[in-house]
């Protein structure tokens, strides 16, 4: 497109004048280059710091990652078996035993866990059903605890009937702006309850419980057990378990 020049007349003074007006497509040239200067300007700040972002995010991830494996291979401990042991110690202090329990499987010194899994042909110690165990210990010493555990948990179990209908929500607006802000932060599953069942439970906080749903002949064959999160608003504890609810003979609690 052809450059227009405009000349405007202009009297000053009494003397003649040509201004000159400069030329429209210089004009949109210019607000064009001063665009492109400032994405580039962006770019170059913005840039950098979305590697930034991303090197921190990569780092981190494989930190979590190598961390937690290498944590289970020098303890020679799963989360589970590392759960299992917490527990038993929870349940020794509750009943003020006269006790100690060793997990079986940690050799006692990390280097020692470390030679199990990395070994010189490449194939882990144990032959899947058997593994190497501390001294002193055997390979049924962590089922046996286990099934203490088990024994306790009944023991320690509390029958409540449900007073109010509960859909199994995660964070239910219905039962209170507490129990609403305290949902239990996991990944176990909620029960629905209805009025008049019956649950068996085992643990809780303020206020939720996990527990059990006792079930009748009523429920379709096949199921065995229906248990997780409910909200303690819902249930009332049954009169006939604040009897029962004592140590077994022989043992201690620690209240």
């Amino acid at each position: 497109m052809p450059c227009l020049s405009v000349r405007a007349l202009s009297l000053w003074g009494g003397n003649r004048k040509f201004l000159r007006i400069p030329c429209i497509s210089s004009i949109v040239k210019s607000a064009k280059h001063t665009r492109h200067h400032v994405h580039i300007t962006a770019e170059s700040v913005t840039a950098p710091l979305g590697c930034i972002h991303a090197a921190f995010i990569f780092v981190m991830t494989m930190y979590t990652q190598l961390y937690h494996r290498m944590k289970i291979i020098l303890r020679n401990k799963t989360s589970i078996e590392s759960w299992i042991e917490e527990k038993a110690k929870d349940r020794i202090q509750y009943y003020q035993l006269d006790e100690v329990f060793v997990f079986p499987y940690d050799m006692g010194s990390r280097w020692r866990n470390f030679k199990q899994v990395f070994t010189w042909s490449g194939v882990p110690e144990g032959d899947g059903l058997e593994w190497p165990v501390r001294e002193g210990c055997h390979q049924y010493s962590l089922t046996i605890e286990q099934l203490k555990q088990k024994a306790d948990k009944r023991v320690r179990s509390v029958r409540y009937k449900v007073i109010e209908d509960y859909s199994g929500a995660c964070c239910p607006l219905n039962k209170g702006i507490k129990t609403f802000f305290t949902s239990p932060c996991t990944e176990e599953p909620r029960i629905q309850l209805q009025k008049g069942e019956f649950i068996l439970a085992t643990r809780g906080l303020r206020y939720w419980l996990y527990g059990d749903k006792i079930l009748d002949d009523s429920f379709i064959e096949g199921v065995s057990r229906i248990r997780g999160w409910f909200p303690r608003k819902c249930v009332e504890k049954c009169p006939c378990d604040a009897e029962t609810d004592q140590a077994p003979e022989g043992e201690k609690k620690n209240r």
